[in-house]
């Protein structure tokens, strides 16, 4: 018996863009914090944010064909508090709005408040954390219901996030990237500790059933093998991680400065955006569900 997955390719895109937006909003605070300077990467990363969250958005309601055709059906996810879509949906649309009155502030060369710069950062945080709780609500996948998983799409969410804004920034404004060390060496650890994480993710849900373990084993020897290993491990994390490793460490200040160093830069940052997605997919297609046994009557 062959099993199809419930969700695919677009609800792995909606996952990961609503992760990034998040991880964007939190990178353009951290660099008002620690690279106050950065004025123009800060405001890539505002604009980053909301435009993401929305066409991931819009590819949910696609996906949601009922709730496509009669968009009223929406509204009813605002009537059960109790369940992990109706929060997801009130921290998206704060975070929604709020990331979009940030752009406005910025048009109108504005200084954007404190607070509302908090606020967005814990409405980030909460919807690249949502993004992993969506999928452990279904109890009978054992690789989604854990609870590593929205630890771990956090800090991917936080890493694709950084990497969106780094990328754009490198290319755009190489002066203000050049200045901005402490969120490199702070983007440098996030996919280290990914790899800890998606480790641990496999090593308890391979040990927890045998659903569990069939998930893991497609992953790591099965038809996932190759996106996996080379996709995800390979160009999304390992790689980036050497590059960066090389660039920050290793490399001489006046290379480190340089266009050709810049480009490695860009390419590293595309990897870790193309890991990011690749982890959703992988996670979302992979997932084997327990089967259940009814005893004949």
């Amino acid at each position: 018996m062959t099993f199809e997955p419930i969700w695919g390719a677009i609800i792995a895109w909606y996952l990961f863009l609503a992760g990034l937006g998040g991880g964007a909003f939190v990178t353009s605070a951290f660099l008002g914090w620690r690279h106050p300077e950065a004025v123009s990467m800060r405001k890539i990363g505002h604009l980053i944010a909301p435009i993401v969250v929305i066409v991931g958005l819009v590819l949910l309601m696609f996906d949601a064909e009922g709730g496509l055709h009669n968009p009223l059906r929406f509204a009813l996810l605002l009537t059960n508090f109790g369940s992990v879509m109706t929060w997801g949906v009130v921290f998206l649309a704060g975070f929604t709005v709020v990331a979009l009155v940030v752009v406005l502030l910025d048009f109108l060369k504005r200084t954007v408040p404190v607070w509302l710069d908090i606020v967005g950062v814990v409405l980030g945080v909460c919807v690249a954390m949502y993004t992993g709780a969506l999928l452990g609500v279904c109890k009978t996948f054992p690789l989604w219901n854990n609870a590593l998983l929205p630890i771990l799409f956090l800090v991917s969410a936080m890493s694709t996030g950084a990497a969106a804004v780094l990328l754009v920034g490198v290319v755009r404004h190489a002066d203000e990237f050049n200045r901005v060390g402490v969120l490199k060496k702070f983007h440098f650890c996030l996919p280290i500790i990914e790899l800890v994480l998606i480790a641990s993710l496999l090593f308890i849900t391979s040990s927890n059933s045998t659903a569990g373990w069939n998930s893991v084993v497609s992953l790591v020897a099965g038809g996932y093998a190759p996106l996996f290993w080379i996709g995800l491990v390979l160009v999304g994390l390992v790689l980036p991680t050497a590059l960066e490793t090389w660039l920050l460490f290793f490399s001489p200040k006046e290379f480190e400065e340089s266009r050709k160093a810049h480009w490695i830069s860009a390419a590293s940052d595309a990897g870790v955006l193309v890991g990011g997605f690749l982890l959703r997919y992988l996670v979302v297609v992979a997932a084997l569900p327990i089967t259940m046994t009814v005893p004949m009557m």
